[in-house]
């Protein structure tokens, strides 16, 4: 069973499209920024249409103890950036890149509160923030059709305890014998699948099991993300 999943839209106005995102206790602000030209490696490869990245961070007062900001250290830690690859690649497959035309779409994910499952959130939450984006490019007259080719979500499976479980908290995430995140289109195709055992091992009965707890949350995820969307 999925946390409590809740959409905010519209909490960064300076954006493109916005929204704070909830899975339970979890909590990441979802920011699109919509900028006129395309990085220069595009340019000096002779790349056309439009390119998508992502940026992700925790807040130092989203974790106790405090988390200290990647600036003071000097560097983004190899988790963060291991996370905002995998947020980028994954949004990435819900965009026609080409109908993007020669525009960047940022994608800034600031986890506020993290009690288990921030990038699978952050993956969620950007996909209805990069929608809302692509609408008002439209709205604007800048294009005539959305260039967003699917819905993206993402969600987390572990074995706690020898029981599959769907979407984790930091607690049931910690004891995890099993943890899988699983990222899919709105039908249920494969965009990534990590999974890995914590000192453990697990055969094929139970990956099945695990896929098939993802699979129903998230269909709930899409739909919850399509409801959110069609009442803007």
């Amino acid at each position: 069973m999925l946390r409590e999943i809740s959409f905010q839209p519209g909490i960064a106005p300076q954006s493109s499209g916005s929204v704070l995102v909830s899975f339970g206790r979890t909590q990441v602000l979802c920011a699109a920024s919509i900028e006129e030209g395309v990085p220069r490696w595009m340019k000096d490869q002779g790349i056309t249409g439009g390119w998508l990245t992502a940026e992700y961070s925790m807040l130092p007062y989203s974790t106790s103890p405090r988390k200290s900001r990647d600036s003071t250290r000097g560097k983004i830690d190899g988790r963060s950036t291991e996370i905002q690859r995998l947020i980028g690649r994954s949004l990435r497959a819900g965009i026609d890149l080409e109908a993007l035309g020669s525009r960047t779409l940022w994608v800034d994910c600031d986890v506020l509160q993290a009690d288990g499952g921030t990038r699978t959130a952050a993956i969620t939450g950007a996909s209805v923030a990069i929608a809302m984006a692509c609408q008002k490019l439209m709205k604007q007259g800048k294009l005539t059709k959305s260039p967003v080719s699917r819905r993206i979500a993402a969600v987390s499976v572990g074995v706690v305890g020898s029981e599959v479980l769907l979407d984790l908290d930091y607690l049931e995430d910690k004891d995890a014998e099993v943890d899988l995140n699983l990222v899919m289109t709105g039908d249920l195709e494969f965009i990534e699948l990590q999974a890995s055992g914590e000192e453990s091992v697990f055969g094929d009965e139970q990956l099945a099991k695990m896929l098939e707890y993802g699979r129903r949350g998230i269909t709930q995820l899409v739909a919850k993300q399509e409801e959110i969307l069609q009442s803007l």
